[in-house]
């Protein structure tokens, strides 16, 4: 026992230093819709630079630096998950986590879109792989969500990614043959899109979310993109056409509505804005050859958007700022 005449202990400089977050214990999910739409911007460059007909040999080479990117953010959320299981369940109980995790198990599936040329039996065993995660994070989310207060029960655009994100993988599938189960697909996941569609046009015609919240209105967009592609690639031009109809109305609803979505300023949610975009500018470059101009037009958009929102985003990331403005778990 120290007494009142014992020297007081010595104290190192270590001693008053914060204590060090260990390796990926903060890894925040919000880093994944981000991924999710830069994937999506290298699927759609390569589907324009395929109906221009250039080499598409520049576009994989910068699509494999965004796969590699992927597979660091994945390793980094499966290290904080193994370190601490309960981190999940957290991470859950906040916005940016019930978004980060389904945008991760579809960015598999982007993932997965990649590889089909070059390594088809990869990528069917990545869908599979990404189909079954996307499935336990939809059944944790729903759990989530009826664990939370009776007010966030109302279904809203965050909802498309857990439970109409399983059409993300129907796209792989399709271009790999697998043309039935893809078209099963839209017809499994389109009613849950109708539900939440309806559910947000109410909510806009209340006055709409919270001004931090209103870019995740864009994700709307997003399931017209995806069935619009999907239903390309599985050969009924006449579904893709009306989709892209009702992705293009909505996609001008939501550049009227720019300025009244981004009024809060930026944050980790504009990520947001960047997948939807991708998706629809795919979708509209799988259309007949008259959409191709308006489907390229969306691409140099997305070119000039997407990358800047990505890295205001990604740039968060070291340094634990996108884990502190996403209230991310500590593992």
């Amino acid at each position: 026992m120290q007494t009142p005449t014992d020297p007081a202990p010595k104290r190192s400089l270590a001693d008053f230093m914060p204590a060090r977050t260990k390796l990926f214990a903060r890894t925040p999910p919000a880093v994944f819709p981000a991924i999710l739409g830069m994937l999506g911007l290298g699927l759609a460059v390569r589907r324009a630079v395929d109906v221009l007909g250039l080499s598409q040999d520049p576009v994989d080479l910068v699509l494999g630096g965004m796969v590699a990117l992927w597979v660091f953010a994945v390793v980094a959320l499966t290290g904080k998950i193994a370190r601490r299981p309960a981190s999940l369940r957290d991470d859950l109980r906040v916005l940016p986590g019930r978004l980060g995790y389904p945008a991760a198990t579809m960015s598999g599936m982007l993932v997965a879109v990649v590889l089909v040329p070059h390594a088809p039996r990869l990528a069917l065993a990545l869908v599979a792989i990404s189909l079954i995660l996307h499935a336990v994070v939809a059944i944790l989310v729903g759990h989530t969500l009826w664990r939370l207060p009776k007010e966030q029960w109302v279904p809203s655009a965050p909802w498309h990614l857990a439970f109409v994100g399983f059409i993300v993988g129907a796209v792989p599938l399709a271009q790999m043959g697998w043309t039935g189960l893809a078209k099963g697909m839209i017809y499994a996941t389109l009613p849950v899109a109708a539900v939440i569609w309806g559910s947000g046009l109410a909510q806009v015609l209340r006055g709409g979310p919270a001004l931090p919240l209103r870019p995740v209105l864009a994700i709307h967009l997003a399931p017209l993109a995806l069935f619009s592609l999907v239903a390309s690639l599985t050969g009924d031009p006449g579904l893709a056409l009306i989709f892209a109809g009702l992705g293009a109305a909505a996609f001008a609803v939501l550049i009227l509505s720019s300025g009244w979505m981004t009024r809060a300023g930026f944050s980790p949610l504009w990520a947001a804005f960047t997948f939807p975009l991708t998706a629809l500018a795919t979708a509209i470059l799988a259309l007949p050859e008259p959409w191709a101009v308006f489907g390229l037009a969306l691409t140099g958009l997305a070119l000039l958007i997407v990358p800047m929102i990505v890295w205001k985003v990604l740039r968060l990331w070291p340094g634990g700022k996108l884990a502190a403005k996403t209230n991310a778990a500590i593992a």
